[in-house]
């Protein structure tokens, strides 16, 4: 009994401390936006929402995506069961592609 106690803790130890390979994407997204927009590189999310949101009506927005090294955002839109995907050069603001209609 005591070495499969052992055994359990053992693995148990082994898997709180293996590192985990992407364990906070959205704060790395973050931290790239903040900086892309602080360098001037990236136009400010809220004007960029602010262009494409009114235009989704009837639509919820759930929520950006960025891609900083392609310079994407990826704005997500649902109504029922369909999904829309607004993709906006971080850059100019400029809608580069719809997906989901």
């Amino acid at each position: 009994m005591s070495r499969t106690l052992l055994f359990l803790f053992a693995a148990f130890g082994a898997a709180a401390l293996t590192p985990q390979a992407d364990a906070r994407p959205r704060d790395r997204e973050q931290d790239a936006a903040f900086r892309g927009t602080k360098e001037g590189r990236f136009i400010p999310l809220r004007v960029i929402e602010s262009r494409i949101i009114p235009r989704m009506r009837g639509f919820d927005y759930l929520g950006p995506e960025l891609d900083p090294g392609m310079g994407l955002y990826r704005l997500k839109f649902m109504r029922g069961a369909q999904v829309i995907w607004i993709d906006v050069d971080a850059r100019t603001g400029q809608v580069v592609g719809k997906s989901g209609f």
